[in-house]
């Protein structure tokens, strides 16, 4: 990896200092992490998936009831990507700045669990997971198993219930869903509590998620933004780097663990 422009070293620095100095930080990831790892995201302009579909017509609970075989049909490739790909070196840093109790919990708009693999283990998945499903009549949950995946993946078929029969919906929030609301009232708590909050590749333009920087600075805690693009919050950060993250978070992460 290349050495970083003074300037970026500098806020580095500064990033490191603060996370060294303050207890409680929050991580608020975003797609942004993961691409690193083979997953497009769903907004960049050209690669973005909602560039090549329109969410409305695959992606919301209205599609999902009365068309599951065209949800499933868009989710498969998707799936495979995300079931197969490996956590990078955001995630691993992530990882370890939990380890050694900077981070907290790390708060997800990811659906990947590429967190769960890299070793984070106070992870909110606010948009829900790929882990679980969760049938649409008699409301069994149950595991993404091997035989649910690899029948998905390689022969298309769609998921159903053990029970009785009928179609399984993966455990990720769809438009038209409000958020899991247990998981939600802890993010918020979180981001009230924490005195640092560290935001990882989100653009901050999906709400409600989009708020929880807000209730952060309203505590007084201080904000680190890395992220390709500028996001609404860029001008109230107390450090803003427009980087790769998996190339700038274990720079930081170097510098706060061991000096």
């Amino acid at each position: 990896m290349e050495s970083p422009l003074p300037e970026v070293e500098e806020r580095i620095q500064q990033a490191a200092q603060i996370m060294r100095t303050r207890d409680h930080g929050v991580a608020l990831t975003g797609a942004g992490i993961s691409t690193p790892s083979g997953i497009p995201d769903f907004r960049s302009t050209g690669s973005g998936l909602w560039t090549r579909y329109q969410p409305m017509e695959v992606a919301s609970l209205t599609a999902f009831r009365y068309h599951p075989e065209k949800f499933y049909q868009w989710l498969r490739p998707l799936a495979n990507q995300m079931f197969s790909a490996e956590p990078n070196e955001a995630h691993l840093a992530l990882a370890q700045l939990e380890e050694n109790h900077r981070i907290s919990t790390v708060i997800t708009q990811n659906i990947d669990t590429l967190h769960q693999k890299a070793g984070s283990e106070n992870i909110l998945e606010v948009h829900g997971t790929l882990e679980t499903l969760s049938c649409i009549a008699c409301f069994r949950q149950v595991r993404a198993t091997e035989d649910i995946i690899s029948s998905l993946i390689e022969e298309g078929k769609v998921p159903r219930c053990p029970d009785c029969g009928a179609v399984l919906k993966p455990d990720v929030v769809l438009f038209e869903e409000q958020l899991p609301a247990k998981i939600w009232r802890k993010a918020k708590i979180c981001s009230q509590k924490c005195s640092f909050m560290l935001i990882l590749g989100s653009s901050l333009t999906v709400t409600p998620v989009s708020s929880l920087p807000l209730e952060a600075l309203a505590s007084g805690a201080l904000l680190i933004i890395i992220n390709q693009s500028e996001t609404y919050l860029d001008e109230r950060a107390d450090v803003v780097i427009h980087d790769d993250v998996a190339n700038i978070l274990p720079a930081i992460t170097q510098k706060v663990l061991y000096g």
